[in-house]
Formats: structure tokens, C-alpha cells, sequence
């Protein structure tokens, strides 16, 4: 699955490993992400693609949002049974 925005990535390197993000917004190089609650669309994080895994396409209708991105990143987990950062 190719990294594009729109999608939920889960981090595969630094001391945010295993952590899962949305994709907003790309480069040559680096993948800018958020999760909606430390790092949000004023704030987002930049990932080395090589250092991000894609794990579910998910639909963000419009500009997205920190509750959008929220709300989806929830959902992904309480579906995969994962535990939350927050």
C-alpha cells in the first residue's frame, strides 16, 4: 500500500514506535502526520517515509479535522483491540 494522505500509518522507528497516525500531507521525503491529540494539523509531526508503515486507507471528506482524525484513529484501535497513547 503506497503512503498517501488519507491514510492511518502506524510509526516504525523512534520513541514514538507503534504509535498510529493519519497521513495529511507529503513531500519528497517526508510524510507530515497527526493524531489529533498531541500532534495536531497546527502542529504536525515529519516522518521519514521509510520510518512509517501503512496500515488502513480511511475517507477524510473535506478539510480535515483534529476530531476527524481523532475519531478515526479510535476507531482503528477499538476494531484491532489496540490500546490508546492518551
Amino acid at each position: 500500500m503506497e503512503i498517501k494522505p488519507g491514510i492511518l500509518v502506524r510509526s516504525k522507528a523512534g520513541r514514538d514506535k507503534d504509535h498510529v497516525y493519519a497521513v495529511v500531507d507529503l513531500d519528497e521525503k517526508y510524510v507530515y502526520v497527526a493524531d489529533g491529540v498531541e500532534k495536531t494539523l497546527r502542529h504536525m509531526k515529519r516522518k521519514n517515509s521509510r520510518h512509517l508503515q501503512p496500515i488502513l486507507k480511511i475517507r477524510l471528506r473535506g478539510a480535515p479535522d483534529d476530531a476527524v482524525i481523532r475519531d478515526a484513529i479510535k476507531k482503528y484501535e477499538n476494531a484491532c483491540g489496540q490500546k490508546s497513547r492518551q
